[in-house]
C-alpha cells in the first residue's frame, strides 16, 4: 500500500509499505477513505518533538471494514466506520472509566498498524475502538465530512468545553482559532452557553468561530486580548476552554478566568515549563483536561451529526488526495489551511 511517511523535518513522503494484515483474533483492517492532517502533526513536522525517521503518519482513518478477526463482534466486512485518534481496548479500567485514552492496552496508528494518512490501516481491539457509521449515512458525502473531526479535533473540543465545565446559560472563553478550537465553540454551543467569546489571532478563523456560534470574538494578542476578555466579561470567564498548549495561551487562559473558574486544557503542551500556579492558587482556578478521550464521546456526539444539528466540516478548508499530503503539512503550517482534509 502507498502511505506519507516523515523523514524530517518539513519532510513528507509517500511510500510505498506493507499492507496491514490480520495478526489477533481482536483485529480488523480498514481501507482507508478519509483522514486529515492534524495541528499536532505540525510539531514533528516543524522539528519540535521527536519522531522515528520513516514511520508512518496520521492518526484519523475512517473507512471501510475489509477483514476482522475470529473474535470481532461488533463490526463486518463492508461496514463504514470511523477510528478514533488512539487505540483502547474498551474493557480495562479506565476504559469502562470513559477515559479511553489511559487505556491499559492502548496503541497508535503508525508503526505496523499502517498510519492514517495511508490507504490501509489495522485496528487492533477492534471491538473498543471502532465506531460503525450507520448503514443509511455510510455513502452520504457531506455526512462523512462532518463526521470525521470525531475522530479527534470535534471529541477534543468538547472535551476542553467539557472540562471547562461549560453548562446551560454559562459564559464560555475559547482561546485558540484553530480546528481544536473552532470545535471547542460548537461544543460550548452544543452545551448550551449563552455567551461564548472566542480569541484567536486570524479575522478568517474567527468568522467561522461566529458561524459556529461565538458571540464576540477577541483578534488580539499577550496582554491585550487578557484585558479586552476581562472587559467583555466583566472580570474574567467562568469557564475557559485552552486550545493551543502554548505557555502564552496556557498562562492567557488562567488570566482570562474569575476566580472559581476552570480552566479546560487540551492543548499538547509544548515548551509550558512556567504556568501561572500562584495565580490560580490566589483565585482559586481550576485546572483541568489533557488528551481527549474521544472514543467516549464518539457515540455522544454522531446522532447530533447525522441528525443535522452539529456539523464541524467547515474546519476542512482545502482537501488533498494522498500524493498531496505533503502539500497539505504546508498548508497548515503556513496556515493557510484550518485543516486539510485527505481522500486515499
Amino acid at each position: 500500500m502507498r502511505a506519507a511517511t516523515f523523514h524530517g523535518p518539513g519532510d513528507i513522503r509517500i511510500e510505498d509499505r506493507p499492507r496491514p494484515e490480520i495478526e489477533a483474533p481482536t483485529d480488523a483492517v480498514v481501507r482507508v477513505t478519509h483522514t486529515a492532517v492534524c495541528g499536532s502533526d505540525l510539531w514533528f513536522y516543524r522539528g519540535e518533538s521527536d519522531r522515528e525517521l520513516g514511520s508512518p503518519v496520521g492518526h484519523e482513518p475512517m473507512g471501510i471494514v475489509e477483514a476482522v478477526g475470529d473474535d470481532v463482534r461488533s463490526v463486518e466486512p463492508g461496514d463504514r466506520v470511523l477510528a478514533p485518534f488512539r487505540i483502547s481496548c474498551g474493557y480495562c479500567e479506565f476504559c469502562r472509566k470513559g477515559l479511553h485514552t489511559s487505556c491499559v492496552n492502548g496503541d497508535g496508528w503508525g508503526g505496523e498498524n499502517g498510519g492514517g494518512q495511508g490507504e490501509y490501516v489495522r485496528s487492533p481491539h477492534a471491538d473498543g475502538t471502532l465506531v460503525r457509521v450507520p448503514d443509511r449515512h455510510a455513502d452520504d458525502e457531506d455526512t462523512l465530512r462532518a463526521l470525521l473531526p470525531l475522530t479527534d479535533v470535534m471529541g477534543t473540543g468538547h472535551h476542553a468545553a467539557v472540562s471547562a465545565g461549560v453548562d446551560a446559560g454559562s459564559t464560555c472563553v475559547v482561546v485558540g482559532d484553530g480546528a481544536v478550537g473552532l470545535c471547542a465553540v460548537l461544543a460550548a454551543r452544543r452545551l448550551g452557553a449563552e455567551r461564548i467569546v472566542a480569541v484567536g489571532h486570524h479575522e478568517d478563523r474567527l468568522a467561522v468561530a461566529e458561524r459556529f456560534g461565538a458571540t464576540e470574538t477577541v483578534a488580539k494578542r499577550g496582554d491585550a486580548a487578557v484585558e479586552r476578555v476581562q472587559e467583555l466579561t466583566y472580570g474574567g470567564a467562568t469557564h475557559v476552554a485552552e486550545c493551543v498548549g502554548a505557555a502564552s495561551s496556557m498562562n492567557a487562559a488562567i488570566a482570562m478566568a474569575r476566580p472559581g473558574g476552570t480552566v479546560g486544557y487540551v492543548g499538547v503542551p509544548h515548551g509550558v515549563d512556567d504556568l501561572d500556579l500562584y495565580g490560580m492558587f490566589g483565585d482559586n482556578v481550576a485546572l483541568r483536561g489533557g488528551v481527549a478521550p474521544v472514543r467516549a464521546y464518539a457515540e455522544e456526539l454522531m446522532p447530533d451529526v447525522l441528525g443535522g444539528t452539529l456539523d464541524p466540516s467547515p474546519v476542512f478548508t482545502h482537501t488533498v488526495d494522498l500524493d498531496g499530503v505533503p502539500e497539505g503539512y504546508r498548508l497548515m503550517d503556513e496556515r493557510e489551511a484550518i485543516k486539510v482534509l485527505v481522500k486515499p
